[in-house]
């Protein structure tokens, strides 16, 4: 038993896990060929109940604590269903909105999202910049009451969705991390588009794009926060992302653990299942082991998430060991996997192949010890 889960909670899981079921796992294969999840799922996530439940009430949420979009992250994961880009809705660009926005921002927005018709987004990445965020060449020039915004954006998650994307820009580019602002962009902006739907090496489901921002005019009230504050806030709101990514890595070693044990105690070797041999027996308690290890760690997080008390070092921690140990941890179990391992009809190659983006994205495993090494 799991002690920062109470009983509404799992009854929670359970209506996600039927979701899932029913809306999610008969279609995904086809996603994964189509590179996108339709719009229409988005909308029946809002009509379950699924999108933006920590936002209060009055702005369409349920006024849930963190643990429901644990819990959620979890049965995502569980199921692999890997191109729902329910999180970064739900846990990323929402609380921006709710953290830093107006009264106005939060009524317009925040209840669009919870009922899945605007899908959210956030533009940090930039071709030929990566983690350095202080070094976003996107700009956002003051003419009046509007900012006009010129710029490219990459590898942004639900990028070709998308119905408002919170944009990085510099408002003041002489003044480095301390002229960055954080601006909202609606879909059918003029100036604003689309790029490509990026192939990539897993999460095929999920929509990742570049998006184009060319003399897009937006008024100043789509601004989030104070100008030039916006490097302040990234900051204090990627906590968050980053203990996804361990919510997300402790329950797919876990999914992953399950059904390697089925399946080598169920494939026939040498006259034997592939379970009886001792180095399967090895690698399998070895994986159990971490995985219960990573478990801890991962709901001690979590428990001081809820309470308000993650700091960035724990969050970086949580993010580096659940990347990593899931990285290592899924390539042993595609191991016993034998030639099945690598038949994307098998839900461990699909897991292996969407880890690796895990230790990169939210900041990636270099930069996370690069955190925890300042705290030494």
């Amino acid at each position: 038993m799991r002690s920062i889960f109470t009983t509404e909670h799992e009854i929670f899981r359970d209506q996600a896990r039927r979701f899932i079921a029913e809306q999610v796992t008969p279609h995904h294969a086809q996603w994964e060929k189509d590179g996108i999840v339709p719009r229409s799922v988005w909308l029946k996530a809002g009509e379950a109940g699924l999108l933006c439940m920590t936002m209060p009430e009055e702005y369409g949420g349920s006024g849930a604590d963190w643990g429901f979009s644990a819990v959620l992250i979890e049965e995502i994961v569980r199921a692999n269903a890997s191109g729902l880009g329910f999180p970064l809705h739900n846990d990323v660009a929402a609380p921006y909105i709710l953290t830093y926005g107006t009264e106005e921002q939060k009524k317009i927005w925040l209840p669009q999202m919870a009922r899945g018709e605007r899908i959210g987004a956030i533009a940090m990445t930039e071709p030929g910049i990566g983690s350095d965020l202080k070094a976003v060449r996107t700009s956002a020039k003051r003419d009046g009451d509007h900012y006009v915004i010129n710029g490219q954006k990459t590898f942004i998650t639900n990028g070709q969705n998308c119905g408002l994307v919170i944009v990085v820009c510099k408002t003041d580019p002489e003044a480095g991390a301390k002229g960055m602002s954080l601006i909202v962009v609606e879909e059918g902006t003029k100036g604003f588009s689309k790029g490509r739907n990026l192939e990539k090496i897993g999460m095929h489901a999920q929509d990742t794009s570049e998006l184009f921002f060319d003399d897009v005019r937006v008024p100043v009230a789509n601004r989030l926060g104070d100008e030039n504050a916006g490097f302040k806030y990234l900051m204090f709101q990627l906590a968050q992302e980053r203990l996804i990514i361990g919510v997300r890595a402790a329950a797919s070693v876990e999914a992953m653990l399950a059904t390697t044990i089925d399946y080598v105690k169920q494939r026939k070797a040498f006259g034997k299942t592939v379970f009886d041999f001792q180095n399967t027996k090895f690698k399998l308690a070895d994986a159990r082991a971490q995985s219960e290890m990573l478990r801890v760690f991962v709901d001690h997080c979590i428990g001081l998430h809820l309470e308000g008390k993650l700091t960035p070092e724990k969050a970086a921690m949580v993010k580096l060991q659940g990347a990593e140990m899931q990285g290592r941890i899924l390539d042993e179990l595609l191991q016993l996997h034998g030639g099945y391992g690598f038949m994307s009809e098998y839900p461990i190659a699909r897991a292996w192949a969407d880890a690796r983006v895990m230790r990169i994205y939210a900041g990636s495993s270099e930069i996370m010890r690069e955190i925890i090494a300042r705290t030494l």
